[in-house]
């Protein structure tokens, strides 16, 4: 059995340094030491790691061609509405662009969607059903008993 939990999330890039560029200018704190083709982000708990796409894909033994959805959604949850509006907008202003301005959804909160240099999806959202600890890590609603 496999622990439950995620340690680190790579991104394939296309030009390392655009991305590190692009991604410390969304205030994400780089790590401390510096690694030639790769860099790490701590992300409170989990570590966001940049890698050249190519080499990303041979590292994993896969074909480097993959091309439109990828199937995978990273995803920044805030505090409130009004918080999710100004990430997307600053988002926008370090170079992302909008897929999806935020809206009411259907599962009862508030998101939209940007595009960091690759096309890597992030949605940002409110979702009033988790909130955010001290940590600002989600909470999830206790499991329904059987």
């Amino acid at each position: 059995m496999l622990p439950q939990r995620l340690t680190m999330v790579t991104l394939g890039v296309r030009d390392l340094a655009r991305s590190d560029t692009f991604y410390r200018k969304l205030g994400f704190r780089p790590a401390d030491f510096e690694s030639e083709g790769v860099r790490f982000f701590d992300m409170n708990g989990i570590v966001l790691g940049l890698y050249g796409h190519d080499e990303l894909a041979e590292d994993a033994t896969v074909d480097a061609a993959g091309q439109g959805f990828r199937g995978v959604a990273l995803a920044l949850n805030l505090e409130s509405e009004q918080a999710v509006d100004a990430a997307l907008a600053f988002a926008a202003e370090c170079g992302a662009e909008i897929k999806k301005p935020a809206e009411k959804v259907f599962w009862g909160g508030y998101s939209g969607y940007f595009a960091d240099p690759d096309g890597h999806l992030w949605e940002v959202a409110f979702n009033p059903h988790s909130p955010l600890d001290d940590n600002g890590r989600m909470t999830l609603p206790p499991p329904v008993a059987d």
